[in-house]
């Protein structure tokens, strides 16, 4: 279960909105599933209309940052920009993470969250 403030999924949102029409991807970060800090990363797939990679150097620098400060890599976002939530055959053999992953569609701004690869929802709670 995760739990975003509605300035954390604004904030989430806002990101996702700049990127458009590209995906665009970042962190959630906090604290026994409360997500108090929202942290937007660079996309450099070779196809960022319909992929999304995390630039390494600022996903390690994110980590880093998030170790120091005593939070936890509590998920993954990204959006689909022509909207649907559901994780595509690409998400699911990317997901090299065991955290929730979050997909939110642009048009619809509907946020879900899974576990990949096995598809499992988990519950996110806006607060």
């Amino acid at each position: 279960m995760l739990f975003v403030s509605k300035a954390g999924l604004e904030a989430t949102l806002s990101h996702l909105q700049s990127a458009f029409p590209h995906e665009g991807v970042g962190l959630w970060l906090g604290k026994a599933g409360r997500v108090e800090r929202v942290l937007p990363l660079p996309n450099v797939h070779p196809s960022p209309l319909v992929g999304y990679d995390a630039e390494p150097r600022a996903l390690v620098e994110a980590l880093r940052q998030a170790e120091d400060s005593g939070l936890d890599l509590l998920a993954i976002y990204h959006s689909h920009p022509m909207g649907g939530v559901l994780p595509s055959d690409t998400d699911r053999a990317k997901a090299y993470w065991r955290v929730p992953y979050v997909i939110v569609g642009l048009p619809e701004r509907e946020v879900r969250a899974y576990r990949l690869p096995e598809g499992t929802e988990v519950a996110v709670h806006v607060e």
